[in-house]
């Protein structure tokens, strides 16, 4: 199958759960229910849609995502891995860091995603072999080599305590490097790397949905994705550094080591 045509079905159906998520948002001053009611109505909703999209047009293919949605049946070689709402906390304090993260694998590799920011009506999609764009141009990760003059981001565990060792070595890639950021939104982190706006980001507690797009995006703007040791990434297991590809790259796995 045609990794741009599914590429494109991505960006479509990154749109149509981004336009959800905006009316739902909008919905928030509602005092009959509260933010977190409204938000999971919004994340299945979303989720929904992006899933009545999908399979309308390949009903033969896998699903996973992240509210529920684990169709598995059958042998496409194809499964669509959707998270609807990634930055979930952002999203409920109206904190515009939040996004649609849809990706594709063939045979267990990713070959297709799209992560779509509504906010900024920003959408980074990707093809195997085709490389990365930021709404139809072409994007590349940045050429900094030096960790100390480098922009980071990471994910932490939700609710954690000081000696977490996430924390820790949060601190320590904190003392190397320009700056250290957590934002809460692993997909949006993914795809600032593949744009060149970050040079790397860490994580030891995602899901594939947080993953799965992203990490082709990074791929294909010329970055590289590892497991925080440097071994090969599984997007089934929650260890992940991705990077410009420089020297910094080497430089983290040892301080996260």
């Amino acid at each position: 199958m045609n990794h741009v045509t599914l590429r494109e079905t991505a960006e479509k159906a990154a749109r149509i759960g981004g336009a959800i998520l905006l009316e739902w948002a909008d919905k928030f001053t509602a005092r009959e229910k509260s933010p977190a009611n409204l938000v999971t109505e919004a994340d299945f909703a979303s989720e929904k849609a992006i899933f009545e999209f999908i399979h309308g047009k390949y009903s033969d293919h896998r699903f996973l995502g992240e509210e529920g949605l684990n169709r598995n049946e059958g042998d496409s070689p194809y499964r669509w891995i959707i998270d609807p709402l990634d930055g979930t906390s952002n999203y409920v304090h109206g904190f515009p860091y939040y996004a649609v993260s849809i990706g594709v694998e063939e045979d267990g590799v990713m070959v297709a995603g799209a992560v779509y920011d509504p906010s900024r009506d920003e959408m980074f999609s990707a093809a195997a072999g085709e490389g990365t764009t930021l709404n139809d141009r072409p994007v590349r990760v940045s050429s900094q080599k030096n960790l100390s003059e480098a922009l980071c981001m990471a994910s932490l565990p939700v609710k954690t305590t000081r000696e977490h060792p996430a924390v820790q070595t949060f601190l320590r890639v904190l003392e190397a490097a320009q700056h250290v950021q957590r934002t809460g939104s692993a997909a949006l982190n993914l795809a600032s790397v593949a744009a060149g706006r970050v040079e790397a980001f860490w994580s030891a507690s995602l899901m594939p949905w947080d993953m799965a797009a992203g990490v082709l995006l990074v791929h294909e703007a010329g970055g590289r994705v590892t497991k925080t040791s440097g071994d090969v990434f599984a997007v089934d297991e929650p260890d992940l550094l991705v990077s410009n590809g420089s020297p910094l790259h080497d430089e983290l796995i040892r301080i996260l080591g």
